[in-house]
């Protein structure tokens, strides 16, 4: 460090190799903020100085946030600016950027890693159809779409596209909107990977000082980097809220670098998607699980007046009926209602059945331990929100919908929530019920399609 200081007094030109190389390990593809550095100051001041390191303001001249990209802009009195100042309301929740933050990014000399054969640890064996499609996407070179039905074993087939690019000495990133998949995905990929750390952030991880070659992440914590990868693959590309924040899919666009490609991940995608990637000639598609065995078509069963019921303290007897089969059977089950309000009103009845169980949504604290002690067999059922409609597999699991005729429920989300039953080649069916006040449309479309790729 006394030498770097030495070096920042003098004027002649400061050697490209003199940086600090923990410091470019921590920065490079990523946007962080001056103060937030865990760094000392002097070292910053240093490699700024030395055009390692850019800094710029957070707010752009054309009043949009230089980290999310954002114009919903909030003024306020700042004590630093010591006037008017302005800060950024989308982003605001991993760090306040306003007009006068002072942002940075490494534009040094880049990180240059090369890993031998053999990378990837993963032992198991792809199916014809699920090595065609790794083939594919590693063949073309380029934004690709892989279209395989839930249960096709879509995290496999990552595996050797992930091996290509690392062994490429290329940085890839696998993100999903969902924190539950980021969970799902992060131990089975170091799994694969021992030889390399897989860093994994999500809202309120840990954030890793070193450099990663192979990184898990939310799309939310893509805003945090900026040109930083080669290959970026959006696992569950159609999940909530990717597909409606335009934010999210500017936050992929910035991270990947220029020269990078997108993979995108899904079950149902697009009409338009499908056609767009397959004029390009860069569409894969898997109509059959890993198994070979056919989808579950959702059962459909009434279910009048339930929310009434519910708050009349009675548990609907069809329901009733489902979970005392469960757990005298000794299945585990999920079961998903429409809103949290109401799953939070059915929680108490329903433990009078059994005591273990526990319910889970979006703003729970403690909803990671829930869906482990639900794989661990230590609770025998979990009532949930659509947070669980992807990204969770568990062995033998049943389910059923309450309330499938609400519109949060569209095809989509109930094609995802009936690939959560069957996904195990020892357990390739189970009981699957869509409980309502009324059929719709969407279940209509949702059981059509899965009967449709069942015939493929």
């Amino acid at each position: 460090m006394l030498k770097l200081q030495r070096r920042l007094l003098l004027p002649q030109k400061v050697s490209p190799h003199l940086f600090d190389h923990k410091l470019q390990a921590f920065l490079v593809g990523r946007i962080w903020i001056a103060e937030k550095m865990p760094f000392h100051p002097d070292t910053i001041t240093y490699h700024i100085h030395a055009h390692f390191i850019e800094q710029f303001q957070g707010i752009t001249e054309k009043n949009s946030c230089r980290r999310c990209g954002s114009q919903n802009l909030q003024k306020f009195d700042c004590s630093q600016c010591k006037g008017s100042c302005s800060y950024c309301l989308d982003c605001i929740i991993m760090g306040r950027i306003s007009r006068c933050t002072k942002l940075l990014r490494w534009v040094g000399p880049p990180i240059h890693i090369q890993l031998k054969s053999p990378i990837m640890t993963w032992q198991g064996t792809l199916t014809p159809s699920q090595k065609m499609v790794a083939d594919e996407a590693v063949r073309h070179e380029k934004d690709h779409l892989i279209h395989a039905v839930t249960g096709a074993g879509k995290t496999e087939i990552l595996f050797p596209i992930s091996e290509d690019a690392l062994l490429k000495n290329q940085r890839i990133c696998v993100t999903t909107p969902r924190t539950d998949v980021v969970l799902e995905l992060s131990p089975r990929f170091q799994k694969a990977f021992e030889k390399i750390q897989v860093q994994s952030y999500y809202g309120g991880s840990e954030f890793y000082k070193e450099y990663s070659p192979l990184i898990i992440a939310t799309t939310h914590q893509l805003l945090r980097f900026e040109a930083a990868f080669d290959v970026i693959i959006v696992d569950e590309a159609d999940a909530f809220p990717y597909t409606f924040d335009e934010k999210l899919r500017q936050a992929v666009k910035k991270a990947k670098k220029a020269s990078g490609r997108t993979i995108l991940v899904t079950a149902t995608p697009t009409k338009l998607e499908r056609t767009r990637f397959s004029q390009r000639k860069c569409y894969s598609f898997i109509a059959r699980r890993f198994h070979g065995k056919d989808l579950p078509v959702p059962k459909f069963d009434s279910l009048w007046q339930y929310d009434r019921q519910f708050n009349q303290g009675i548990i609907p007897r069809k329901l009733r009926n489902w979970l005392i089969k469960c757990v005298s059977e000794n299945k585990p089950f999920l079961v998903f209602f429409p809103s949290v309000k109401l799953m939070m009103v059915a929680l108490p009845l329903i433990q009078k059945i059994e005591h273990s169980i526990l319910a889970v949504h979006a703003s729970d604290p403690n909803r990671k331990e829930s869906v482990q002690a639900l794989r661990d067999g230590k609770v025998c059922g979990l009532l949930t929100t659509t947070i669980l409609e992807r990204g969770i597999t568990i062995f033998n699991l049943q389910v059923a919908v309450v309330g499938a005729e609400n519109r949060i429920f569209d095809h989509a989300a109930l094609i995802q929530i009936s690939g959560r039953v069957g996904r195990s080649k020892d357990a390739p069916s189970g009981d699957l019920i869509f409980f309502h006040d009324g059929l719709t449309r969407q279940m209509d479309f949702a059981v059509s399609e899965i009967k449709r790729l069942n015939r493929l």
